[in-house]
């Protein structure tokens, strides 16, 4: 069901968030990509939850509302997976076999490697190490997900009127995306060990790679929502109210420091967090750049407060610097929304040769 390495133009990516849906549409010409299309819609409350579909329906028609509000004609799309229903594992085969004695090998060994029935997963795998060991084997990327995890986001594709040309790993789309982004690091700034906080409406994970490969990624229970939350306590709004508020910009003067204020002073605290516990788990010591993504990096002044408390280099996740915008494109939206945009960005690149 997974498609590893394998592209085909055109394609959409659709990031399923529990908020939102985002869909993005890129082209290709020479090195230079370019943005055809692109759009945000908001997602029903509870349609999504902790990275699982819960109303196929729902999600269905925002998807269809997407694309209509995008204006693209394409109708394959790639999509990605995540959250404890899927199993990424790296292992070891012998060399030298077909994709089919491979696929065979592998279907007998798996429960030793995925801890669910194996009726109920979809599997795929990629050989990432041609060189053999002693032994005579090679490194085999094995990637395993709940079948309904699965064909609960396919069917909300078909449903919005899209084909599912790939279903992706989200760590896989992130390596994508920050493979791209770190193309136009600042100078001086190591590619080798980077950190990345996806912070999301109610959850942000918090991924690191090394050699542009995730290695460690974790979810922790902090996002974006909470300072909503905190917006509708202290002025007394409903939660709509506090996000049309916030959006506008039109809440009381005091609003920076006794609200904003203490959420990025939080936000730098669950990084930190999240950072030692990497730390704890892995004999890396340091990281060379954080790179944050999600609605709430657009926040002025968290990447300069997360800087001065991580004394690492931070930087805002804009995948599309040094692309080409489509005249159809609003250049100002697309710019707010670039932060947000990390995981659809992977996707899209999944249609470009």
């Amino acid at each position: 069901m997974f498609s590893f390495g394998k592209k085909s133009a055109p394609i959409l990516g659709i990031d399923i968030s529990e908020t939102a849906i985002k869909l993005l549409e890129l082209s290709q010409r020479g090195t230079k990509y370019q943005v055809e299309s692109y759009a945000v819609e908001p997602l029903a409350p509870n349609s999504v939850s902790e990275k699982t579909i819960n109303d196929i329906d729902q999600v269905g028609e925002t998807i269809a509302s997407v694309v209509r509000k995008s204006g693209t004609k394409t109708k394959n799309a790639a999509v990605c997976v995540a959250g404890s229903s899927v199993i990424t594992k790296v292992i070891s085969m012998p060399s030298g076999l077909s994709d089919d004695d491979m696929e065979s090998q592998i279907q007998i060994e798996a429960d030793q490697h995925i801890p669910f029935p194996l009726d109920q997963v979809a599997i795929d795998f990629e050989v990432i190490d041609e060189k053999s060991d002693e032994a005579g084997n090679v490194n085999v990327l094995l990637a395993a997900a709940r079948t309904e995890i699965v064909d609960n986001v396919v069917g909300s594709l078909e449903l919005g009127g899209l084909r599912a040309k790939v279903v992706d790993i989200e760590a896989f789309t992130i390596e994508n995306t920050i493979a791209l982004i770190s193309k136009n690091f600042p100078k001086g700034v190591s590619k080798d060990v980077i950190a990345v906080a996806d912070i999301g409406s109610r959850s942000m994970t918090f991924s690191v790679l090394e050699n542009l490969k995730v290695g460690y990624s974790r979810d922790e229970a902090f996002g974006g929502v909470q300072l909503i939350e905190e917006i509708q306590r202290r002025y007394g709004l409903s939660f709509e109210e506090a996000s049309i508020a916030r959006r506008q910009g039109k809440l009381p003067d005091d609003y920076e420091s006794e609200v904003l204020e203490p959420f990025k002073e939080n936000l730098a605290t669950e990084i930190s967090r999240a950072l030692q516990f990497f730390y704890s788990s892995s004999q890396t010591t340091g990281i060379d750049v954080l790179i944050l993504a999600g609605g709430v990096a657009s926040i002025p002044g968290v990447a300069e407060l997360m800087e001065s408390r991580l004394e690492a280099k931070t930087i805002i996740a804009d995948p599309f610097s040094g692309m080409n915008i489509s005249p159809k494109v609003n250049k100002k939206t697309l710019a707010n929304d670039s932060p947000a945009l990390m995981i659809a960005c992977g996707l899209a690149m999944r249609g470009q040769g």
